[in-house]
């Protein structure tokens, strides 16, 4: 007896067209604008996402020790980070990389809040963002 199998493979996409962002909620008060352009929400992707952040003066969300690296660039206004045993005040143009499991506090200060994007490897979720007090 002969058996012949064919395996049908899909030809794999070289792109994937992002129409839009996805709001999503955001941590801290008052309120700010998270829209993720890649990531788990948008685009299914775990590797990688990709947001635009716009905070409100006055924001500030809870420590944090999260299970992935994060990329953040500055557009406009000033972020605050605050680290167990530095403080940095990002203003437009200027970035910083915060590594997997180190505590870390974001704020906007600044009277015209901030807006900048944070890129996170692997892809945030909030299982894996672990917030104080949230645990």
């Amino acid at each position: 007896m002969i058996c012949v199998i064919f395996i049908v493979l899909e030809e794999p996409h070289l792109a994937t067209f992002i129409q839009k962002p996805t709001s999503i909620e955001a941590a801290g008060q008052p309120p700010k604008s998270i829209e993720e352009f890649i990531g788990l929400v948008n685009s299914g992707t775990a590797a990688v996402s990709i947001a635009r952040m716009k905070s409100p003066c006055g924001w500030s969300e809870p420590g944090q020790i999260p299970e992935f690296d994060e990329y953040t660039v500055v557009l406009q206004g000033t972020l605050h980070v605050h680290l167990k045993d530095a403080d940095f005040d990002l203003a437009a143009g200027q970035a910083i990389i915060v590594k997997a499991g180190e505590w870390v506090q974001y704020s906007s200060p600044d009277p015209a809040g901030a807006e900048y994007f944070a890129v996170c490897i692997p892809a945030f979720s909030p299982q894996t963002v672990h917030r104080d007090g949230h645990e």
